[in-house]
Parts: structure tokens; sequence; C-alpha cells
């Protein structure tokens, strides 16, 4: 398969852009490329730990306008989405942890269907914004642990809350697109798969566990080395968002999107692991130590042939080259360079070589 992303940066030079959830992992980097990128970014979001990539790269010097605030708060969404003047809405705000979900169920199902329908209710009461992407994840489908993709049409689901609340999210966003239709105004859902990338400090993730490990000099301890999951660069699905966003009309409303890798490109938890270790040197290792937790899947992927065929979008990255660019941010931090130069650096580097393999 051909790689390379078409995300047309020409289209967000100068643009407002208003992000729910700018301050988590995700929402950190897609601040830093939209800046890189020329676009006048605003965020809303709860309050992150001083070790979050947010604090640590400095991304708020980097914004128009820095909210903190419950996307449960409708009237404070609406209030802050207007003062920015933006007409794209990225909603990525959610509680994304998957054992975090089994402890705080109703609060994991408040947050991720409650603040999705809270945003949504906000944002169609201003009239600039006429497109909203809302951000789900491969999670909600009906997982049979089939040995290939799922596709937009293949049923929701989700036996653990998050994933649950997250395809709750999907019937919510559905509903409220044809219930509140307004001229103008677009709403599409984007998928995407487990992500990696530098400064992660997610609770519970894989990536922070095997660089705390490596930096330690002790074996990283995996749960479930032998779970097939579909690993990208965090760069990627946020490509894949602002190319939906770039397209998204009335002609898309009402629509799902999933931004995965090529089948080729997925690994067992053990063999991304295996991989960053040898990339991190000095001796790195694993062990693992399933604690017998609760249920999570252990066969999942995603099928992203609309995605190519109808917006144009295709990864940039080959799966080891993301676990590269992820061992790299954490090496040079490590070594003492600056954690917001490192982001730009490997943000420039991926639009690089996005633009390579379009040509």
């Amino acid at each position: 398969m051909p790689y390379g992303v078409t995300m047309d940066t020409a289209y967000w030079a100068g643009r407002t852009v208003f992000i729910t959830g700018h301050t988590g992992f995700k929402g950190a980097w897609l601040c830093v490329l939209l800046h890189r990128i020329g676009a006048r970014v605003h965020g809303y979001a709860l309050e992150t730990p001083a070790s979050f990539l947010f604090h640590r790269a400095g991304v708020a010097e980097l914004l128009d306008q820095d909210v903190r605030g419950d996307i449960r708060d409708a009237g404070a969404v609406a209030s802050a989405a207007e003062r920015s003047g933006a007409d794209v809405v990225l909603h990525l705000a959610a509680q994304s942890v998957v054992r975090e979900s089994y402890a705080r169920p109703r609060e994991t199902f408040s947050v991720n269907v409650d603040g999705t329908l809270s945003v949504l209710e906000a944002v169609r009461g201003v009239e600039q914004v006429q497109r909203v992407v809302v951000v789900t994840t491969d999670k909600v489908y009906r997982n049979n642990e089939w040995p290939w993709g799922y596709r937009e049409i293949d049923p929701l689901g989700g036996d653990d809350p998050y994933s649950a609340s997250k395809a709750a999210a999907e019937l919510a966003t559905h509903s409220f697109a044809v219930s509140y239709p307004r001229d103008r105004f677009a709403v599409a859902s984007a998928r995407a798969g487990n992500v990696i990338g530098g400064g992660d400090a997610t609770a519970d993730a894989l990536v922070p566990e095997l660089i705390a490990g490596f930096a330690q000099g002790r074996p990283a301890r995996l749960r479930r080395p032998r779970a097939t999951r579909p690993w990208q660069h965090v760069l990627e699905p946020l490509s894949g968002y602002l190319t939906l966003a770039e397209h998204l009309d009335a002609s898309r409303h009402d629509t799902s999107w999933n931004f995965g890798p090529a089948a080729e490109d997925e690994l067992t938890v053990g063999e991304l692991a295996d991989e960053a270790a040898r990339l991190w040197g000095e001796g790195a290792s694993w062990t693992d130590e399933d604690d017998g937790g609760p249920h999570e899947a252990g066969l999942l992927m995603v099928d992203s042939a609309r995605s190519r065929s109808e917006l144009g979008w295709r990864p940039a990255l080959r799966v080891r080259e993301a676990i590269g660019y992820t061992v790299d941010w954490e090496r040079r931090v490590r070594a003492g360079e600056s954690p917001a130069a490192v982001t730009a650096d490997q943000i420039d580097r991926y639009l690089s070589r996005a633009q390579t393999r379009t040509q």
C-alpha cells in the first residue's frame, strides 16, 4: 500500500480551531501540529499533571486561548467556542483509560457520553462553527476477535465500560446529527487505533511502562504481550482527523471514519516491546506479568479503506518507524534536549516524510 498522508497544510494556515481535551497526550501533539502549520489554536479541557506533555513542551504558550473546564458544562463550552471564533471543532476530551473505566464506570459513561452531547449541544448554537469531528476509538466495534479489520458499517459494541461508553458516544453523535440539523453544520466521528509517541504519560499505557523500565534498568512489565493492536504514531490519526475536517461538508454529515495502520503493520504488544528494546539498547528487556486483571481485547484491527478511497488519507510511517520516532523522542529528551524542540522537530520530519511519500 502506498504510504503518505494527504492532509492539506495550506488549508490550516491562518485557520482558527477549537479543541476539547487539548491538555491530553493526543491533544498536546495536535496543538503543536496545528501551530507548526500556521493555525490559531484554542483549547478547552481539564487540568493535567505537570508530567504530561502539555506542560513539559510548553504547549500553552502556543495557544490563542487556553480554558480549563468540564466538557459537561455546555454553557462554558459554548462561551469558550464563541470567543474563539473557530469554524472547526475537534472533540478529543474523554476518559480514555480502559482499567480506569472499570474502577469508575459511571464517571466514564458520564464524561464520554454526556460530555460529547454537551459539546455538540454547545457548538451547534455557535453560528460560526461549521465542522465538528468527534474522536472516539477503534474499540467501539463489537469485538469478535476476527483476524480482519472492522469497517465503519460493522456493529458497534464494547465489553468494558470504556469501549461501551465510546460506542454509546457514537450512537449519541448519530442521534444528535440527524435530530438537530443546521445549515453549514456537519458532524462526523473518527475512530483510530492505539497510538504511541514521545512524552506519553497516560496511566496504565504501554509506552510509559516500557520507557520507565528501560530507563531504570529493569525489565518492563507487560500485561498482555500476546494481544494484537493497530499501533500507530500519534501524528497518524491526528493527520486523519484534520483530513476529515478539511473534507467535512453536508455530503459527509453523520458519517464515521477509521484511521488505522495497514494490516501488515499490526504487531503484538510483545513484538512492539521487542523492537523498542532493540532500539533503546543497553540490555533493555521486558517480562510477562499478566496480573489477571479485567478483560481487555486480545485481537483488534480496523480497516481504513474508506478513508483511503474517499479522503485520500494514508499513514506516512510504517509501524517500526513509529516505534523509532517514539524511542528517539525519549532518548533525546533524556539527553537534555527540550521536549518542545524535539516535538516540533519530529512534526517537521513527519510532514516532510509525508510530503515525500505522496510525490
